[in-house]
């Protein structure tokens, strides 16, 4: 009896974790089908439409239709958790960017990697990630003089490489964090982010074009229309101008992050992250010039899981320098 007792609470804990993220989704679906609804409602000359152009009503039917696929595809896809790529082994490729440059800076006249705890007490505080290989790989993505204690999570006990983040909600560190997404119960980061844009993007498409139809209902002269559907309608209509302004300034800032190599987090914590303190503002020091970063947000999932490097103070402080019309004519932001 009481070890079913003490198992209760666990059981009823574990069943609200995995309702929670049903019942946000069902939420989620139901907005839809609420806002969307509400145009035929509101819209008595739509069934003549649907007949007279049906490729009008169909177009819209499937970019809903797209666009919930979306936001499932985004909400059950996994972010890329640290403990993954750890587990992976060999059944999965890890590409470690820019590692023998900083092996030649840290053995360069800055001496070698400094840090308060070597490899073996690394290995007893990180018991879960004592593989010697991934230590040595982290150890080298990191600026020499890093201490151990400022990437080594207090949670996981786990050695995180650059652009990691411990997220309490998920209770995982993610690889290139970028915000816990209350909307899809997930966090966003490295292996969904590019999923994450299309469905910002698609959203906004559909909230568009919805607002479109709301007005166009609402100014049908029609003499039997009952006022309390232009009422519902003014309402819904102010809503959805509020989701879509919101929309549209998530996109644009996703896009800027995206074209930049940036993170939602690097941006709003960039002087708390230790390895990005005095590196100039205007520079982004994961960025490999807008053509590559597209293509590393895109294809990332295909490339494997991608640890990137802080790049040496050399070389931020050489993109620091203003931009010269040579610059310019030879596409150096590209």
């Amino acid at each position: 009896m009481a070890s079913s007792s003490a198992t209760e609470p666990g059981v009823r804990l574990s069943d609200r974790t995995r309702r929670s993220p049903l019942s946000l989704r069902a939420m989620v679906l139901l907005m839809h089908v609420l806002f969307v609804g509400a145009v035929f409602m509101l819209d008595s000359t739509l069934d003549r439409r649907i007949h007279e152009e049906p490729w009008y009503i169909g177009v819209y039917g499937v970019l809903v239709l797209v666009t919930l696929v979306q936001y499932f595809y985004t909400a059950g896809s996994s972010p890329g958790y640290v403990i993954d790529v750890m587990q992976a082994g060999g059944r999965m490729h890890a590409t470690f960017v820019n590692t023998a440059t900083l092996s030649k800076q840290s053995s360069s006249k800055h001496g070698s990697l400094k840090s308060p705890t070597n490899r073996p007490q690394l290995e007893k505080l990180s018991p879960v990630s004592s593989s010697s290989s991934w230590l040595h790989h982290v150890v080298d993505l990191y600026p020499p003089g890093s201490s151990n204690r400022d990437w080594t999570c207090a949670y996981c006990k786990i050695i995180q490489p650059p652009r990691t983040r411990h997220c309490h909600d998920c209770d995982k560190c993610v690889l290139q964090f970028d915000h816990h997404c209350v909307w899809l119960g997930t966090c966003i980061g490295k292996n969904n982010h590019c999923r994450f844009w299309w469905y910002i993007f698609q959203e906004t498409i559909l909230c568009t074009w919805t607002v479109a139809l709301y007005i166009e209902s609402l100014h049908l002269d029609i003499d039997d229309k009952a006022w309390w559907k232009d009422f519902i309608g003014v309402i819904m209509l102010a809503v959805l101008i509020f989701i879509l302004l919101f929309l549209l300034l998530l996109l644009m800032f996703h896009s800027y992050i995206a074209l930049t190599n940036q993170t939602t987090y690097e941006v709003a914590r960039r002087k708390r992250i230790f390895y990005l303190r005095g590196i100039p503002d205007r520079v982004h020091p994961f960025s490999k010039g807008i053509c590559r970063n597209i293509y590393d947000f895109c294809f990332s999932r295909q490339n494997g899981f991608v640890l990137e490097a802080v790049p040496p103070l050399e070389e931020l402080e050489a993109r620091a320098i203003p931009y010269t019309c040579r610059d310019i004519i030879c596409c150096r932001c590209c």
